[in-house]
Order: structure tokens, then sequence, then C-alpha cells
């Protein structure tokens, strides 16, 4: 059983920066794949970005292009989400998801991990 803990949401006004990490814990000597989704309430689970735990390649929605960027550290096994230029719209619930492949995947069902979620609220 795979443990995500993520950290680092909180309240921002339009036009700046938050940084999210997600911790694993549990069996993670296996390779995974790595993804942040986010949620607003009433909608859909929407995907951000993935990153690919042995080839570190990256994925970002075109939504946040440009705007967010996703990395991880194998040695501290933590997935950050470095988001710049935060826009209203961009107000969601961040989710830190866990994929049990190589690949990643921009579906939710296909993760078999996920964290508790963390509040990001962007003011105009």
């Amino acid at each position: 059983q795979v443990q995500l803990v993520e950290s680092g949401g909180g309240l921002v006004q339009a036009g700046g920066s938050l940084r999210l990490s997600c911790a694993a814990s549990g069996p993670t000597r296996s390779k995974y794949a790595m993804a942040w989704f986010r949620q607003v309430s009433g909608k859909e689970r929407e995907f951000v970005a993935a990153v690919t735990w042995i080839s570190a390649i990256t994925y970002t929605a075109d939504s946040v292009k440009g705007r967010f960027t996703v990395s991880r550290d194998n040695a501290k096994n933590t997935l950050y989400l470095e988001m710049n230029s935060l826009k209203p719209e961009d107000t969601a619930v961040y989710y830190c998801a866990v994929r049990i492949s190589t690949s990643s995947s921009y579906i939710p069902s296909d993760y078999d991990y996920w964290g508790q979620g963390t509040q990001v609220t962007v003011s105009s």
C-alpha cells in the first residue's frame, strides 16, 4: 500500500506562485508513474501533469502548459508541481496519484493510489 501526502496548497492572488509537494511512502521500491490532477466541486477530476519515474518524461495539460512544471526527486520519493502565473480558474483541490506502471496516463481511473488532496485558491 502506497501512502501519498500532499502539501503546499493555499490562498494566492492571481499572478502569484505556489509549489505543491507529494511525498510517497510505503512499498515504493517498485517503479511507477506519478501525476497531479485537480478537481472543482461538481466537476470531473482533470489531468494536470505527470512524470514517469524511470525516464522522467513529463506531460503537462494544455491548460497549464508554460505555467506549471512537474518534477520528481527519486531519492526522496517526492513529486512536485511548480505553479506560476496562477489564474482564478486554477482554483481547485489538487490531488497526487501513483500508477503502478512505467508509463503515465491522463485518465484518473488508470491510477492506483491517491492522496487526500490540497486546496489551491487563486483570488482575482
